[in-house]
């Protein structure tokens, strides 16, 4: 049987016994008119009143958009925001258009064409958020561990704050989307690795499709509200990228509508856990480095025997990226087990150590191996195995663990949130 695993810009077709379970999201088709769906869901929002009703004379509006590792269709939604903007009396000076870009590094002006268009590049002003330009932020209080919250300026200081994104599970704060536009999107990096910290990551409750209750949810969007009332634009989308719902206004209410959506889609039940899990980050961009790859990782260990063998297909064509803190915390230890420890010895802190933290607690149930762009010796250097041929490497075990051997496909990894029946 032939699967096509979503890898990079387009699919690796992998050819698997005929008895293996493909756990994928349940089918959902685009809006038929996208750009009309977006403009009733701007006049009739969710819980608040029109975005028009929000838009004053010479009112400062920032709209806080995803950076290139998202999939978020920019180029398709903000010209269609402006626009009603624009008709409803705003000029191009009153706005800026913020990169939520978290800890990630800032995205290059080729880029940000890409990303939003060069009539939009050209014609606004887009800025980078950069995490410890602590000198543009403006502090909300503190965290639950004491750490400054901080916020950029352009976002803390706007009349009108947009928030832009789209909702899909994500592993460690429930679902994306909603708040976390603005923490850790537009946020400072000391705030970031408070709340991301090793015992919040560590918390059973913060991991795909729990929201309340989830100490880095709950925190997220606390700081989102101390910072003022926000209007929400976020969209569901489907494996074509194609929009299938639009969840526009008040930030908890149209969140709580999007992601119970996106999970009557994206939850799949399965009967028992798999010896096997081949998994993937659901292609560009989610998959452009390996950082982000854990999510993938994530969606399969949901399903995994204790002792089960995962494999991730992720193109890695930034490599990790080499010299990123990632790339530095990996390469500093011998082991997962040895990293692990280090995280959470008290006092440690690292930027984007919850990736690894996440990473290695997978490593302590499961052998995970990398199908990707990188060479082996990075491989291994991100303490990870290399393999070349999935297919081989699935009868492989198959053969070591005979024939009453589960394997389960997730074509498009973190999309899909699989669980194990009660």
């Amino acid at each position: 049987m032939k699967v096509a695993l979503a890898y990079g810009q387009g699919h690796l077709e992998v050819d698997f016994p005929d008895h293996v379970t493909v756990v994928q999201p349940r089918p959902q088709p685009g809006l038929p008119d996208e750009r009309a769906a977006l403009l009733a869901a701007l006049d009739a929002p969710i819980g608040c009143e029109p975005l028009r009703d929000w838009l004053k004379p010479g009112c400062k509006v920032c709209i806080i958009f995803p950076d290139i590792t998202r999939a978020m269709p920019n180029t398709r939604v903000l010209p269609w925001l402006l626009d009603y903007l624009h008709r409803h009396g705003v000029r191009d000076e009153q706005v800026v258009l913020l990169n939520s870009t978290g800890t990630h590094r800032p995205n290059t002006p080729e880029e940000l064409d890409r990303m939003l268009g060069k009539p939009i590049t050209a014609r606004y002003r887009v800025v980078n958020h950069e995490c410890e330009d602590y000198a543009n932020m403006v502090q909300f209080g503190v965290t639950s561990s004491g750490a400054p919250a901080l916020i950029n300026r352009l976002a803390a200081e706007a009349d009108v704050r947009i928030l832009t994104g789209f909702i899909e599970p994500h592993f460690f704060a429930g679902f994306s989307g909603g708040p976390k536009a603005l923490m850790p999107g537009v946020a400072g990096l000391k705030t970031t690795l408070s709340n991301h910290g090793a015992a919040n990551i560590g918390s059973p409750r913060a991991t795909f499709g729990v929201n309340e209750g989830n100490p880095i949810w709950d925190e997220m969007f606390d700081i989102a509200q101390r910072v003022g009332r926000s209007f929400l634009l976020n969209v569901s989308l489907n494996e074509e990228k194609h929009i299938t719902g639009w969840f526009a206004g008040d930030l908890g209410a149209a969140h709580r509508r999007g992601r119970e959506f996106v999970r009557a889609s994206a939850m799949q039940r399965v009967d028992a856990p798999f010896d096997v899990i081949v998994t993937t980050n659901s292609g560009y961009p989610l998959d452009m480095n390996l950082y982000q790859g854990v999510k993938g990782m994530a969606a399969a260990a949901t399903i995994a025997k204790p002792g089960a063998t995962i494999i991730l297909a992720a193109e890695c064509r930034e490599g990790l990226p080499a010299g990123s803190p990632s790339d530095k915390l990996l390469r500093s230890v011998k082991s997962p087990a040895e990293l692990l420890a280090r995280i959470c010895s008290p006092g440690f802190a690292w930027p984007e150590q919850w990736q690894s933290q996440i990473q290695t607690l997978i490593q302590t149930r499961a052998r995970v191996l990398l199908h990707s762009l990188m060479p082996d010796d990075l491989v291994r250097a991100a303490l990870l195995e290399p393999c070349h041929d999935i297919g081989a490497e699935v009868r492989a075990q198959i053969a070591r663990i005979g024939p009453g051997a589960r394997v389960a496909v997730l074509p498009w990894g973190p999309l899909t949130i699989p669980y194990v029946a009660a």
